[in-house]
């Protein structure tokens, strides 16, 4: 499906580049983003659109040469969604964007598209993936439905322009912290990836905010973030990264449970912390 030695679960930094802009595209790869999405949607003008897809096969060949994961994100509206997949079933792309899902009945819908174009391409059925953004407040009503509708579902991302704007609020941190709780419940639930923050993705005029963003929503269970400009993929990265401390702070626990439940016990204490089942239950996922 894709060279890219970084796995669609281990995507932090996910880059929005415009599918029409050979410049941006050309220099994709020295972003430093787990992934890149090529956008058909809303950074396409609808005159370009036919443009953007006549081109969009050779691009994602090309990111896929220099080991680029490759998104692509297709519109939202059936006449425009159809023409998309239609370019972008390629063996080389790892996942399809799918914005402003109506619902489960959505998602089947194009998972039965990619099914028969797959087949159509020699494509093993089932490769591509699909992150749903959820931009709607129906939407996000129905996130746990949407989570479980396709084995293709890898991830829900949370799209906080577009939700503010159906919501009628601003896309701040205090409006944003329930919508994404419940997009990573919805997530959890399915066994999937959770991407976001709460709050505005347009603005990253502001680096050290956005970098508490992110802290934010990775203790809240984010797993990554869907960025539009390369300043965000840094704090993005850096963020989800596991650092040096992190991996031994996980040693520490596993090991000391692990002698703790050979001597019959449950719980031990390390560094001050009482450890049980839980806590090392996420040491693990921090060492894997």
């Amino acid at each position: 499906m894709t060279m890219s030695s970084v796995t669609c679960h281990q995507w932090r930094s996910l880059l929005f580049i415009p599918a029409n802009n050979e410049k941006f595209v050309n220099r994709a790869a020295t972003r430093d983003a787990d992934a890149i999405i090529l956008d058909l949607e809303d950074s396409i003008p609808f005159a370009h659109k036919a443009e953007a897809r006549h081109t969009l096969p050779k691009y994602i060949e090309n990111l896929n040469k220099q080991n680029v994961s490759v998104l692509v994100r297709i519109n939202y509206d059936i006449v425009n969604a159809v023409a998309d997949l239609a370019v972008a079933v390629n063996p080389y792309t790892a996942a399809i964007i799918v914005p402003k899902v109506l619902g489960a009945d959505h998602i089947v819908l194009l998972d039965n598209a990619l099914s028969m174009l797959e087949a159509q391409s020699n494509i093993a059925v089932g490769s591509i993936k699909i992150i749903a953004l959820i931009e709607t407040i129906v939407a996000m009503e129905s996130a746990t439905a949407i989570a479980q509708s396709s084995p293709r579902v890898m991830g829900l991302a949370l799209g906080t322009e577009d939700l503010s704007l159906d919501g009628g609020f601003d896309p701040s941190l205090e409006n944003l912290t329930l919508p994404a709780q419940k997009l990573i419940y919805a997530a959890r639930i399915a066994n999937i990836n959770a991407y976001g923050f709460p709050a505005s993705i347009a603005d990253y005029s502001d680096i050290k905010k956005f970098t508490t963003y992110q802290q934010r929503a990775k203790s809240m269970g984010f797993n990554g973030a869907l960025c539009i400009h390369p300043q965000q993929v840094k704090p993005i990265n850096d963020t989800y990264a596991v650092t040096d401390k992190e991996r031994e702070q996980a040693k520490r626990i596993i090991a000391a449970y692990d002698k703790a439940v050979c001597s019959g016990l449950g719980v031990v204490e390390v560094d001050g912390q009482m450890v049980d089942t839980p806590v090392v239950e996420r040491a693990r996922k921090i060492l894997q």
